[in-house]
């Protein structure tokens, strides 16, 4: 079967349209959210790595859906959707994240969650000190629009999957911190699990 030039020139746009609804949808994903109560602008999706974008993959593992497993050394989180299927996620993680390993389970939730410096951080800098009594919620708090806080034989193990406002340090070893997202992709995480949800962590 020939194509005349007329006929591909007409056919040429929908061709375009069809090898970049992938980039469509993805900016989809990382669109304003004016109804937060910090509203969030759209990020430009060419600031994010594709590679970092949030997105469906296929994903073979033996847990169960519904786990959350974040695997350290790739810079990856997964939710596993089940039949072979997950959401993935870009994350940075920092010292905190590097030094914890296995399995815990989410204890609990938290939208814009305030934050309170550890006591090495207060120790270390007086600017920490300041905020011994926490640190509100809000667009310059580093846990960022949501925190899923893990925990183990119910107690709480000061590791935290959650948001940030540095969406430049996802896929990067940080400094400070346990595993942070992109706000737009913590709130889409947090929207999924639940408490009590089995939490997966891989290090290298």
């Amino acid at each position: 079967m020939t194509i005349s030039r007329r006929g591909f020139l007409i056919a040429l746009p929908l061709f375009v349209a069809g090898c970049s609804s992938t980039g469509l949808n993805s900016q989809t994903n990382y669109a304003a959210l004016p109804d937060e109560k910090f509203p969030l602008k759209q990020v430009p999706i060419d600031k994010i790595k594709p590679e970092l974008r949030r997105q469906e993959v296929a994903y073979e593992t033996t847990h169960a859906a519904g786990t959350v497993i974040v695997d350290t050394p790739a810079r990856r989180a997964y939710y596993v959707l089940g039949g072979g299927r997950a959401m993935r996620y870009g994350v940075g993680v920092g010292r905190e994240g590097l030094a914890f390993a296995g399995n815990a389970y989410i204890g609990r939730k938290a939208e814009w969650p305030s934050w309170t410096p550890t006591e090495n951080m207060q120790r270390r800098e007086e600017r920490y000190r300041k905020l011994a009594g926490g640190m509100p919620g809000g667009p310059n708090n580093p846990l960022g629009a949501r925190a899923m806080y893990l925990y183990r034989g119910g107690n709480d193990t000061h590791f935290r999957i959650h948001g940030t406002n540095q969406p430049q340090s996802i896929g990067l070893a940080m400094s400070s911190g346990c595993v942070r997202m992109m706000n737009h992709d913590v709130i889409d995480l947090y929207s999924r699990v639940e408490v009590g949800a089995r939490v997966v962590v891989i290090q290298a």
